[in-house]
């Protein structure tokens, strides 16, 4: 079994995982209400997903006494 004769440093450790930074997801704009949404999912303002609507949205009623 392979065993490390020295310590890796920071530095190293670092060269290698300078690729595993986090990107933002790829949106893409709603057909149906031009919105912004993750690729190959639902949209969450409208419900719709390939051409129909897939999950029904209800509307948010307003909360008395907030703006």
């Amino acid at each position: 079994m392979g065993v490390p004769k020295r310590k890796v440093s920071k530095a190293r450790q670092g060269e290698r995982r300078a690729h595993l930074a986090i990107s933002a997801p790829p949106l893409v704009e709603c057909e149906h209400c031009h919105e912004l949404h993750r690729a190959h999912h639902v949209c969450p303002t409208c419900g719709w997903y390939n051409g129909r609507e897939a999950v029904a949205i209800e509307p948010v009623a307003p909360v008395e006494g907030q703006r």
